[in-house]
């Protein structure tokens, strides 16, 4: 507004000064010039105000963005690596701007562990985690969904994932103070990948396999007959190349991501653990988003998950020849040979008291497969 008040004066004295000398017809050639300098002044300077405002207004918006940092431990080269891309692309594309996704693959934001700790602090963090880690933080029944050899087939695990019994376990995750945003993502069939050859449950007997930190995967590899040694998924390769471990169970393409290959050539497709996996926040987070961006999260979460199977399913085959080609032996297990499996597993379903699992869980779980 001062150049405008500074056009106009200026436009003032000109005129006055050419009146004085005599000269109408120049002063009033000179004052409508003037008129049109004043009018274009303040045209430019409405532009400019109204560009400023724009440009504090977008300012604003993006400032106000609530901004979520996903930590997990895997590659991008992974097909949940690639979903996760996928859903940071349809928050940007479905959302008002509101809510943004930053991705942190590799552990770089933090251990599972580190990350759970931060959203029960109210940050703004999600991460992957299943229900062997839920058990740990209190939620006791939900651990049994990763024993070993529960799940025969893919259509058991969805329906109990839809069931009432998921849905109230869920509910007593939130107690606690975690929330499900998404609970469809298969991270995969997992298998285990050895040193020297194992087929048989006797062949595993006394092996140091590496499994995840969580009393659930620890106890289910031990039930097996195998000694499990928990450590991080980003120092397992250091660790069976230098014999502290001997083995390491995982879905075919977190194995080859990890190049286990290397140093691990022998692999035995157990599908011990049909492995869904969930993305988690803290509850108090989650009730600070408005019910648009909640509903702007779980959708895209849930699409995301989606197309996250399609790629699994995809990628299983190429993983396997991958592998086969890198040298490492695979075979199938028979019928006969998982049953035997199977029924050495049952020794951990009688761990029950020991986990604090609910009276007949088993039972409830075995009964919701066929919902």
């Amino acid at each position: 507004m001062k150049k405008q008040w500074l056009a106009m004066g200026t436009a003032v004295v000109m005129a006055m000064a050419l009146t004085a000398c005599g000269s109408s017809e120049t002063a009033e050639t000179t004052a409508a010039a003037a008129a049109e300098t004043t009018a274009a002044a303040a045209e430019e300077t409405e532009a400019a105000e109204e560009t400023e405002a724009a440009a504090e207004e977008t300012e604003a918006a993006s400032g106000d963005a609530v901004v979520i940092r996903i930590g997990y431990e895997n590659t991008d080269a992974e097909p949940i690596g690639q979903a996760m891309i996928h859903w940071q692309q349809l928050v940007e594309e479905q959302g008002d701007g509101s809510l943004k996704i930053e991705l942190f693959p590799n552990s770089s934001l933090g251990t599972k562990t580190q990350l759970i700790d931060m959203m029960l602090l109210g940050e703004p963090v999600i991460t992957i985690a299943d229900g062997a880690f839920y058990a740990d933080y209190g939620v006791k029944d939900m651990g049994i969904l990763y024993g070993p050899f529960l799940f025969d087939t893919w259509d058991q695990v969805w329906n109990v994932v839809e069931s009432d019994w998921y849905a109230e376990a869920s509910k007593e995750l939130e107690a606690i103070g975690l929330k499900l945003v998404a609970s469809n993502w298969i991270y995969g069939d997992r298998h285990l990948m050895t040193k020297n050859p194992v087929v048989t449950p006797e062949d595993l007997a006394g092996l140091k396999i590496r499994v995840a930190s969580s009393e659930i995967y620890m106890e289910g590899w031990n039930a097996l007959g195998a000694t499990a040694t928990g450590i991080a998924l980003g120092e397992t390769y250091q660790a069976l190349q230098t014999g502290v471990v001997e083995g390491v169970e995982n879905p075919m393409s977190v194995l080859y991501a990890q190049s286990f290959q290397e140093v691990t050539p022998n692999l035995l497709l157990t599908s011990h653990i049909k492995n869904f996996t969930t993305w988690v926040c803290g509850v108090d987070f989650f009730n600070s988003l408005t019910p648009e961006q909640q509903e702007l999260l779980v959708s895209t979460a849930e699409e995301a998950g989606v197309y996250n199977n399609e790629l699994q399913e995809a990628a299983d085959a190429e993983y396997r020849q991958m592998l086969e080609e890198a040298g490492v032996t695979v075979t199938e297990m028979t019928e006969e040979n998982r049953a035997a499996w199977k029924e050495k597993a049952q020794a951990f379903y009688e761990l029950g008291d020991q986990f604090g699992w609910s009276e007949g869980l088993y039972e409830k779980v075995q009964a919701a497969m066929g919902e």
